[in-house]
């Protein structure tokens, strides 16, 4: 079985990407035991807790990503430089428990997969 990385790099809300990448992880899961979920640029935003985006007419899906140790997602990774970038802090309260790694180790981290989607 081949490892899968699911890279977000989009800002929530915005468009579609985080929605559609959080439905094709939960999917995929049911196939494969080697999931990992990256965040990396505007997609560190997907974890953000205490969004509210009824305010801007969207659907909520934030909170779902609470739910990926549940399906046995359990290798989830933030990138500090892009928080760093972004004003925010690792410590920030998120949806789902995540290593917060440099940039240089979540790229090794993410060089382990055989396969990367980018959402």
């Amino acid at each position: 079985m081949k490892s899968i990385a699911f890279v977000f790099t989009h800002a929530p809300h915005g468009n579609s990407a985080g929605r559609e990448g959080l439905d094709a992880a939960l999917a995929t899961s049911a196939l494969s035991d080697q999931l990992g979920m990256f965040f990396i640029g505007d997609g560190v935003f997907q974890l953000m807790a205490g969004q509210r985006p009824a305010e801007v007419l969207a659907r909520d899906y934030i909170s779902t990503f609470g739910v990926l140790p549940l399906y046995d997602v359990e290798c989830c990774y933030l990138c500090a430089d892009s928080l760093a970038e972004r004003g925010l802090q690792a410590h920030d309260s998120r949806v789902l428990e995540v290593a917060v790694l440099s940039a240089a180790a979540l790229r090794a981290r993410l060089d382990e997969y055989d396969i990367i989607l980018t959402f």
